[in-house]
């Protein structure tokens, strides 16, 4: 089968903006070449710094940042390829609009299409390594050796075709708002669970009561799978379903890691599954969309406890308001 890559040209800062544009159109699976990572790294920017980088890594880290989708060649893709490369030309005029802020540089954005053959699937598979998401949690693939340390929580995972490598900031925000809110006498239910990483994260914390909820039935398979792997089958569950449509059950945590406009709209219904103390953990959210994600949850009758930030992307953690007594 014949595949076509859209790749953009763009800057570090560029890259969250043309991510961003991709979720929104339900692209959540890319391939990011960001030397500003590896700069991060040698330059050990974040909390968490390796011990070792290979010699083979530090070259090239002048090379422009570039972001990939790819699609099956077909005459629909084609058309949502254009009109993909229409969004992002007003995206760069917005940005020379100052519409993003005076400082706002997002590069060149230029798009080009590359046909590519089988086998693209794969690839994103060498720059997929063994990374500590949280204080004690590090999310390591299966192809991969990692000695853990000391406490430390080795959460084995293979994405397969489905979202959710625990790289990103998102995914990043909610486990480590899981470290933070989950006690193991909880109940804890992730909707969108993709390939089941916070749920199975939940588990690895001492949850024995998780389910998983996933829209994609392929997604639910690799989840399932990956529960498995991690020798969790007791504790994790996972069930095909839409958000929380025909959930019956209460949590004390809700956690959902999906687009913005996904997190408004269970916002909504998400209050009658949560128990009288329950937290809502929400995440997926770019920053400029941040303030409308927390007119809707608050419009929902809950309250907000707080909102980490990492790069462009923010979680929201709210528990329901009580009023006269009554939940």
């Amino acid at each position: 089968m014949k595949y076509i890559e859209l790749k953009v040209h763009a800057s570090h800062q560029g890259i969250e903006a043309v991510n961003g544009l991709f979720i929104n159109y339900g692209i959540d699976r890319v391939a990011i070449d960001d030397p500003a990572v590896l700069d991060d790294i040698m330059n050990k920017e974040h909390e968490y710094d390796w011990d070792y980088v290979d010699d083979d890594l530090k070259n090239g880290r002048d090379r422009e940042p570039a972001i990939s989708a790819f699609f099956e060649d077909t005459e629909e893709n084609r058309k949502l390829i254009s009109e993909l490369k229409v969004k992002l030309m007003m995206l760069k005029a917005d940005e020379q609009y100052s519409v993003f802020g005076r400082g706002a540089d997002f590069g060149r954005l230029y798009a080009e299409t590359i046909p590519v053959q089988d086998g693209w699937q794969d690839a994103w598979k060498e720059n997929f390594k063994p990374t500590q998401v949280t204080d004690r949690i590090v999310v390591k693939p299966t192809w991969e050796e990692y000695d853990a340390k000391v406490d430390q929580l080795v959460l084995e995972i293979d994405p397969g075709m489905a979202f959710g490598t625990g790289t990103h900031e998102t995914t990043g925000l909610c486990m480590k708002m899981l470290e933070k809110y989950l006690k193991p006498e909880m109940k804890l239910v992730d909707i969108g669970c993709g390939s089941g990483i916070l749920a199975i994260g939940a588990a690895l914390l001492g949850c024995g009561d998780v389910t998983g909820v996933e829209i994609d039935p392929d997604a639910v398979k690799v989840a399932q799978e990956n529960v498995r792997l991690n020798k969790v089958e007791d504790a994790v569950r996972v069930r095909e379903g839409d958000l929380a449509k025909g959930l019956e059950l209460k949590a004390d945590i809700v956690v959902a890691n999906l687009m913005h406009n996904l997190v408004m709209e269970l916002a909504k219904d998400v209050r009658k599954h949560l128990s009288r103390e329950g937290i809502f953990i929400s995440s997926g959210i770019l920053l400029e969309k941040k303030e409308q994600v927390v007119g809707a949850i608050r419009d929902a009758k809950f309250e907000i406890l707080e909102i980490p930030e990492e790069g462009e992307w923010c979680a929201i953690v709210a528990k329901p308001k009580k009023f006269l007594g009554i939940f």
